[in-house]
């Protein structure tokens, strides 16, 4: 197990190193000119001024030169300091990442915790009423697109019914609570103040449902695919052979075996969630990295475009990594 673990560790570290390459070259070669972009027409004449800063972010030093500056930065931990908001490219992630965090692991958590039971039930209960209900929750999260899905339950919910809340992680006149983890739920019970714990759960829902919506159909397909894989295996006969309940079959012998699929989804999906809630952010006004990296690449912001580039290449490749460590877990025929 230790040398499958160092072995993923290597190939892992290889390549973030290659990430950092591609990042590199994409950020530094896009059409357009980012000081151009940041400045106004009347400081952009001034030739004098722009060289300045030009010079301030190293775009007057040679591609290869540019690239072992930010090798070195990366080693020190540093990603560069934003154009657009003249602070370090780390303390901006390092702000909007908790409220993507937090709305990413509640729609997970709300994808696995209706996908996997759907997916579970529509496999035993195979043609039933059940099964016809997973189909089309799976259809309609796969098919929905964000943006429409996130208007649709603003204007049934918010502006229909009025019984959710508008945009934003809070409403306007909520005080948040004192940051120390900057997730809203959590700091609001260190604080003690379940008013705004109240608030704050209620302005997840709608984002939290828009979401989970595309994760939870491919979950409940998956699920339902591989578990009725297992089911047609000549281990599932022997044990109902031996007089097994029908509970014990499927928790005890084909769950563990069609999990090792969803595993896979799940990792990714996690994955997707943390750095592909741009739409459902922007609809939302949810402050988080979507909104931060759609206003960076619209402004062509090119050092936070490449740390948040990086940190998107950075979790992939670690879930990748916990899911093959997983993999070992709930298959010892990977270790041999």
């Amino acid at each position: 197990m230790l040398r499958f673990i160092v072995s993923r560790l290597g190939t892992t570290a290889m390549m973030a190193l290659l990430a950092t390459l591609v990042i590199f070259l994409i950020a530094n070669t896009v059409p357009g000119d980012p000081i151009l972009a940041q400045l106004g027409d009347v400081a952009a004449s001034n030739k004098e001024f722009v060289a300045e800063w030009r010079a301030k972010w190293g775009l007057d030093l040679p591609l290869w030169h540019r690239y072992l500056l930010f090798l070195k930065g990366l080693a020190q931990g540093d990603l560069g300091i934003s154009i657009a908001s003249q602070r370090p490219v780390l303390e901006d992630i390092a702000q909007f990442a908790p409220a993507t965090i937090e709305l990413a692991t509640i729609s997970f958590l709300l994808a696995l915790g209706i996908g996997i039971p759907l997916g579970i039930m529509a496999a035993v209960w195979r043609d039933t009423w059940i099964d016809h209900v997973a189909r089309v929750v799976s259809l309609v999260g796969v098919s929905s697109p964000t943006f429409w899905l996130a208007f649709i339950m603003l204007a049934i919910f918010y502006g229909g019914l009025e019984i959710a809340p508008g945009p934003g992680r809070l409403d306007a006149i909520a005080m948040p609570p004192p940051s120390v983890t900057g997730l809203m739920l959590i700091d609001t019970v260190i604080a003690g103040d379940w008013e705004t714990f109240r608030d704050a759960a209620a302005h997840l829902v709608l984002p939290s449902i828009v979401l989970a919506a595309a994760t939870l159909g491919l979950i409940t397909r998956t699920t339902r695919a591989s578990m009725l894989e297992s089911i047609q295996q000549d281990y599932v006969r022997v044990a109902r052979a031996k007089g097994l309940k029908r509970y014990t079959v499927i928790t005890g012998h084909v769950l563990p075996n069609a999990l090792i699929p969803v595993v896979t989804l799940g990792g990714l999906a996690y994955a997707n969630l943390l750095t592909g809630a741009v739409m459902t952010e922007t609809v939302f006004s949810w402050p988080g990295l979507g909104r931060y990296t759609f206003r960076s690449a619209a402004t062509l912001d090119f050092p936070a475009i490449m740390g948040i580039t990086l940190i998107v290449a950075l979790v992939y490749l670690l879930i990748n990594l916990l899911i093959d460590i997983s993999y070992a877990l709930l298959d010892p025929r990977v270790n041999r």
